[in-house]
């Protein structure tokens, strides 16, 4: 008599696994709004999942096999915008600000979109090239370190850099624990008493260019992001903002 063999473990029904994500991420992986707002509605009591209310933002959810609502509206996957904006100097990059400054979200208010989220930022002082979109994925892959996706900017400076200045700029200084460093910087062109330099890095800490430049007693009086990976600036007006192009949008989530 032939000896039975081991029968193989079945495979899990992908139905029957829990869900892997708190209910904050499967919202804003929805495109509905940010983690940090989807937090605040779920502890406010304003997320119902399979009609109850729900108040911890980390409890697992499947939006595939629940019905999630906010404000009494069912959650449904919103389609994914993608849009260049040129932010002007002295926009803030957030959705409220404390203070009442005027925000990017001040020049969408007319054009009918869904909840955007900035694609990394741009500080209240500097201008230029901005992405928004409701794909948290896409804007994981351009905003994450390890990524390493080429952000590059225009900068006025209130000096004449030589050749020696530039180096250093790429060989980088550490600044407050953290390592600041261009991946490339040359000079662009030049006046009396100061000049443009073109700079660019390969990852953002927070006001990362003005930072190293100050190590070197140097100041920026303009600072310009003129593009992201392949996607340039061009001429789009400040202010204004534009569609991404599928192209666009494919070539960016592969740089």
């Amino acid at each position: 008599m032939r000896p039975s063999r081991p029968s193989r473990p079945s495979k899990a029904n992908p139905a029957s696994q829990p869900p892997r994500h708190g209910l904050a991420r499967v919202l804003s992986k929805l495109g509905v709004c940010s983690r940090s707002l989807a937090e605040k509605a779920v502890r406010e009591g304003r997320v119902r999942v399979d009609g109850k209310v729900v108040l911890d933002p980390e409890r697992p959810a499947d939006a595939q096999r629940q019905c999630i609502t906010l404000d009494g509206e069912v959650v449904a996957a919103s389609k994914r915008i993608y849009i260049a904006l040129n932010k002007p100097r002295g926009i803030v990059v957030s959705a409220s600000d404390e203070r009442g400054r005027d925000t990017v979200y001040d020049l969408l208010k007319s054009a009918g979109l869904p909840w955007l989220g900035p694609v990394g930022r741009l500080d209240k002082a500097s201008e230029g090239l901005l992405l928004l979109s409701n794909d948290s994925v896409w804007a994981a892959g351009l905003t994450e370190p390890k990524h390493h996706v080429d952000k590059t900017y225009h900068v006025q400076v209130d000096s004449i850099p030589d050749q020696a200045l530039l180096d250093a700029l790429v060989e980088g200084v550490v600044e407050q624990g953290e390592r600041l460093a261009a991946r490339r910087a040359v000079l662009l062109r030049q006046g009396e008493k100061n000049a443009w330099l073109e700079i660019v890095l390969d990852e953002g800490r927070n006001r990362h260019i003005r930072r190293l430049l100050a190590a070197h007693e140097i100041s920026v009086l303009r600072l310009i992001r003129v593009a992201i990976g392949s996607l340039v600036l061009g001429d789009l007006a400040k202010g204004q903002w534009r569609h991404l192009g599928d192209d666009e949008v494919r070539v960016l989530a592969q740089s």
